[in-house]
């Protein structure tokens, strides 16, 4: 049987590439399914809380990038998008003619040209990204420019949501590749936003300590990658999907540089200035922070495989949130229906109150008890035996047994109790003895 499900759950050999990626052993009772691959996501409840509850994800997320960065007020007020972006040096927006040409061009925006970043947008500039995956060899991609008729012909198609066919021959590879480029600069925000612009200064800055805690000039790589999955985790969806796409286009590009001469710091030069630096600046605006961005925007491309995953903890916590809470009402459920009407009390308190009924048993577990809490608190004396404690019990008694048997051991025990002064109440085990003697 179990052979069977095996042969049935088994990944065809084709596609062996993506192990790690679908199943390969599927359990499923419905036979019509069995064949079929199953996509595992690792971060399906870190997705369902960015959904279903953006504020309590957003808090989760922040916190943990302030334990990585340092952001002081105003800075940390700008990622949560509560101030507008200041630029480091005291720059502020681009003043007089680049400001006007700016303006000029948003006048000229289409529907994916210059307008916001929409995921219909996203899907025309795939069609861009899957065919230049198709021609990463060329030698020079993304740096010669390209036909600037030919880029206008396919602008405007793009513009209209027209389907285009790239593999016809009439557009070369470094038109498209432009044109991409082109779409990137003409975004009214950086792919990456302003928002996170002091974020990725100071990921630049992580570095390595030594054993004494003494910073070094080692790039710790492993807290930028912790601490751009968390950044990426708070962009907004559109910006975070074409991302993805772009890192990975460059980042096979820069594995084919042997063909195509561009390697990942190559291509950070050119695409540095629409993923990340602020719009409407120029270089002198930035000054000593364009190499921390060239140089953020090269370790993005070259460890992009592992940029778009949740940090475990953040998967934990998401699953904590949803399971952890529905275990919590489980349990408060059954509880619920074991103290309904003509069913069984199942909890230890309910059922200890069922006992009590048995005035000596309720003597013995309550002397008992005491011996078994004496480490916990040292005051604790046999005399915790509370009258008002014995009153209700002998109260319940009464109700249910009016036997002369039980009012004699009530009165025993109140005597016995009212004589604390001969009680020995160092010793609880001659406390014990004393009062079981009276049964």
């Amino acid at each position: 049987m179990a052979t069977e499900a095996q042969s049935e759950g088994e990944v065809p050999a084709s596609d062996s590439g993506r192990r790690d990626a679908i199943c390969s052993f599927v359990i499923c009772n419905d036979s019509s399914l069995r064949g079929q691959p199953i996509i595992f996501n690792p971060d399906f409840f870190v997705e369902k809380l960015r959904h279903e509850k953006p504020e309590v994800f957003t808090e989760l997320v922040v916190s943990n990038i302030t334990r990585l960065i340092d952001l002081p007020g105003t800075e940390l007020a700008q990622l949560m998008g509560e101030v507008d972006l200041k630029l480091p040096g005291g720059a502020g927006s681009a003043s007089g003619f680049f400001r006007s040409l700016m303006s000029l061009k948003r006048k000229e925006k289409g529907v994916v040209f210059g307008s916001p970043l929409t995921e219909e947008g996203i899907a025309q500039i795939y069609q861009l990204i899957e065919y230049l995956h198709k021609n990463l060899r060329v030698e020079g991609l993304f740096r010669v420019p390209g036909n600037s008729v030919r880029q206008q012909i396919l602008r405007d198609a793009l513009n209209t949501g027209a389907d285009i066919d790239l593999e016809s021959g009439e557009f070369h590879s470094n038109d498209v590749a432009t044109l991409l480029k082109m779409f990137l600069g003409e975004l009214p925000e950086p792919l990456l936003t302003h928002k996170h612009f002091h974020a990725h200064l100071k990921i630049a800055d992580l570095m390595q300590f030594d054993d004494k805690g003494n910073k070094t000039n080692v790039p710790d790589k492993q807290r930028q990658i912790e601490a751009l999955q968390l950044l990426f985790l708070i962009l907004p969806p559109p910006n975070r999907n074409l991302l993805k796409l772009l890192l990975d286009l460059l980042y096979q590009t820069a594995k084919k540089q042997d063909k195509n001469k561009m390697s990942a710091y190559n291509l950070a030069l050119m695409f540095a200035p629409h993923v990340l630096w602020p719009k409407n600046v120029t270089a002198n605006d930035l000054q000593e922070n364009i190499t921390k961005l060239n140089n953020g925007m090269a370790f993005m491309i070259k460890h992009s495989q592992k940029l778009f995953k949740a940090p475990a903890y953040i998967r934990e916590c998401a699953r904590l949130h949803y399971l952890g809470s529905r275990t919590q009402t489980s349990k408060f459920n059954k509880q619920s229906l074991s103290q309904t009407p003509g069913r069984e009390p199942s909890s230890s308190r309910v059922q200890k109150r069922t006992r009590s009924r048995s005035f000596s048993g309720l003597i013995k577990r309550k002397v008992l008890g005491n011996q078994m809490s004496e480490h916990k608190d040292k005051y604790a004396t046999p005399e915790a035996v509370t009258m008002s404690e014995l009153k209700r019990a002998s109260k319940e008694n009464m109700n249910t047994d009016s036997s002369e048997e039980s009012r004699i051991l009530l009165s025993s025990t109140q005597n016995l109790l009212s004589s604390r002064s001969s009680v020995t109440t160092t010793h609880s085990g001659t406390w014990t003895g004393s009062l079981l003697a009276a049964f």
